[in-house]
């Protein structure tokens, strides 16, 4: 395994940073206080052909490989949680989930316009009794002649008042439990669908977060992903991407707040000397700059197995778990570092250390990650049997076992 980038990847890399230090670093923190998601901020992403970095161009993507997405995704946060968020839903758990699970009319209907950034993909599963608990889901869909009845609610979904097509996860048959669940692909246009943006959160103040309601939605049974009581399974395989994008932004969350700290630790002087001579300001600064080297590692590793098309999920769930986690840690240093200023909307280090709260709680709280890398090593728990082939790249040489209609 190489660790050095491909000239394609650092020239993604220069694209991403150029675009958030002259795009979104002037404008956040105003974004940030007012509460504001800004939505031309995905028509430039698009613009930039990073809305499907590793969807197969035969898709409407850039064909580019998963390690490629993760420099996306850090590059992103390093300007602010929000906007990492959008393409880890986007991309991560929306449409490398139609490239997996999808017909070939659904992703001509779908999956195309989203890699080309035409139309907004999004990940409904969270319901107000049912985090971690999947299985605890209320939200039904009866089948009712070549259509579904599609009734519920979803909560805590990112780009909900934005997205043009949902993931939707509700049972088809409430008495098998987890393996009575499905996944449909729900369009916002359809009678009997509503969404509602949550207002005051702690962090992530500039993406848009909040509630879906379906009533009595006819969703077209075409419109049904994969085999009925997959969904368990979908969303499963969904979220192993989903956590790859939020581990791979967890990265340039701690790159953020080592630049900031540096930069305030050469023009701050206590005791007649800037603050970076003192040891225990260092011995931070070294914090972040271990987990940051060590998360990447993580995230690359599990790329590379992505990239061959191998079962992740152990590998994604270590790499998210230790990645959200340092990434939480150096922005409370980062705080610490700045003293006062720290805690004021000053200095960027404030919305730093709330928007890192959020990531170690979605796709998998860490409590669950470190069930789940306990419960692999005593053997209760195993990746040896794939039900689903996964992409891997270059997608050109498998796109023919993507197939499934």
């Amino acid at each position: 395994m190489s660790f050095d980038l491909t000239d394609e990847q650092e020239m993604v890399q220069k694209v991403v940073r150029d675009f958030v230090d002259k795009e979104i670093n002037p404008y956040i923190q105003e974004w940030d206080e007012q509460g504001h998601f800004e939505p031309s901020m995905m028509k430039r992403l698009a613009e930039l052909d990073l809305m499907g970095v590793c969807i197969p161009e035969q898709y409407g993507g850039s064909g580019m490989d998963y390690n490629t997405l993760a420099i996306v995704c850090e590059e992103l946060e390093r300007g602010d949680t929000a906007f990492r968020t959008s393409v880890s839903v986007h991309t991560g758990l929306n449409s490398l989930t139609l490239l997996q699970w999808g017909t070939e009319a659904q992703k001509e209907n779908y999956l195309i316009p989203q890699a080309k950034g035409e139309k907004i993909g999004a990940f409904a599963l969270t319901e107000p009794n049912a985090g971690s608990d999947v299985a605890s889901i209320e939200s039904t869909a009866v089948k009712e002649g070549n259509h579904y009845i599609l009734n519920g609610q979803k909560t805590w979904i990112s780009l909900c008042d934005h997205a043009d097509h949902f993931l939707v996860f509700a049972y088809t048959d409430k008495n098998q439990n987890h393996q009575g669940i499905s996944a449909f692909i729900v369009e916002r246009t359809m009678p009997g669908f509503s969404s509602q943006a949550i207002k005051n959160k702690h962090g992530i103040r500039a993406g848009n977060t909040g509630e879906l309601f379906f009533d009595d939605v006819k969703v077209p049974a075409a419109n049904l992903l994969g085999q009925v009581g997959e969904g368990f399974k979908i969303a499963m395989a969904a979220l192993d991407n989903g956590r790859f994008t939020v581990a791979a932004g967890a990265c340039g969350q701690i790159l953020a707040c080592m630049e900031e700290s540096i930069k305030y630790c050469h023009e701050r002087k206590t005791f007649g000397h800037e603050i970076g001579k003192h040891q225990l300001v260092q011995q931070m600064l070294a914090k972040m700059e271990a987990g940051y080297q060590m998360s990447r590692l993580l995230v690359f590793r599990s790329g590379t197995l992505k990239n061959q098309g191998k079962r992740n999920t152990r590998e994604t769930s270590l790499a998210k778990w230790q990645a959200c986690d340092f990434a939480n840690e150096a922005a409370n240093d980062a705080v610490q570092i700045h003293g006062a200023y720290g805690y004021s909307s000053d200095y960027p280090v404030e919305r730093f250390l709330r928007n890192s709260k959020a990531p170690v709680i979605y796709e998998g709280t860490r409590e669950i990650h470190t069930i789940m890398q306990a419960e692999y090593l005593l053997g209760y728990r195993s990746d040896k049997h794939v039900s689903q082939p996964l992409p891997s790249w270059p997608f050109e040489e498998t796109a023919a076992s993507m197939r499934n209609d």
